[in-house]
């Protein structure tokens, strides 16, 4: 795997090189499902399609949580829909530190789907215009490049089952912010608290001021450290931040927990903590 990440200059010039990556926009708002496309019609990077959090990176709805998986099946028709192939370099971008959407897109086609070079834009659209990239304002969110045959092999040890979840030992690293965690507020699912025994990281803490990532030094020291562990958040989207943090860290990558705590809840029989 490459390294993850990639400087809003380093992408300037690779898209005036010889093998141009393609670029895919990430933007998402939770609980605005047409957010991202409504973004990218106003304004994206040049050449760059858009990629649906709702409806490209995640199943429908219900018993596995507010973002389940998609199938193999239905995320192989979007690769290949997008033309992407294992030759061609990917870059993934958002608005928000790649916390909506781009680390879950970078972990479903790095980690998932075993691309071999995809890499998150650094800083995201703000470190594009701060480095003095511009925007294309027109375009058809409907039009997609000449498609791939590519037939990823998906690697299920990537992520975890929620009956796995309850069977394994493993440290159990919480995404979300710390008022959700300690059960103090929980904006978005009906009842609030984390899984016994986690511990709280929220996905912010790996960006430094200016929305880039800290240092991979500075990661490696605060990233909660175990034998082995599980990455998630409400619904599995902030948790692949949480992996990409490890990544660029250097460290071995925690599996993902989909379902993440809006699949936990659904059945009230299920543990729930609140506090530290």
């Amino acid at each position: 795997m490459t390294h993850p990440l990639i400087t809003a200059t380093a992408l300037a010039d690779a898209l005036e090189g010889a093998y141009p990556p393609r670029v895919l926009d990430c933007r998402a708002r939770l609980g605005e499902p047409d957010a991202g496309r409504r973004l990218w019609w106003e304004a994206h990077l040049p050449g760059s399609y858009h990629l649906d959090l709702d409806w490209d990176l995640a199943g429908s709805p219900g018993q596995g949580g507010r973002h389940p998986l998609p199938t193999p099946a239905a995320f192989t028709a979007v690769v290949q829909g997008l033309g992407i192939t294992p030759e061609q370099p990917v870059v993934v971008y958002d608005d928000m530190g790649g916390q909506l959407a781009a680390a879950r897109a970078w972990w479903m086609l790095a980690c998932w789907a075993g691309h071999p070079d995809v890499r998150v834009l650094d800083g995201g659209l703000k470190a594009w215009l701060a480095a003095g990239g511009e925007l294309q304002e027109d375009g058809d969110p409907e039009a997609l490049p000449a498609g791939s045959d590519w037939q990823p092999v998906y690697r299920d040890q990537s992520h975890i089952s929620i009956d796995e979840v309850l069977a394994d030992s493993a440290l159990k690293v919480d995404a979300r912010s710390r008022e959700r965690f300690r059960g103090e507020s929980e904006p978005i699912d009906p009842v609030a608290g984390h899984i016994p025994d986690a511990v709280c990281r929220p996905s912010a803490d790996n960006l430094a001021g200016d929305g880039h990532f800290k240092s991979a030094e500075e990661l490696a020291s605060e990233l909660p450290e175990a034998e082995s562990l599980i990455a998630y958040c409400g619904s599995g989207v902030t948790a692949c931040h949480t992996i990409l943090a490890y990544a660029v860290a250097g460290r071995p990558l925690p599996r993902l927990y989909p379902g993440s705590w809006s699949e936990w809840i659904r059945d009230p029989s299920r543990p729930v903590a609140t506090g530290d």
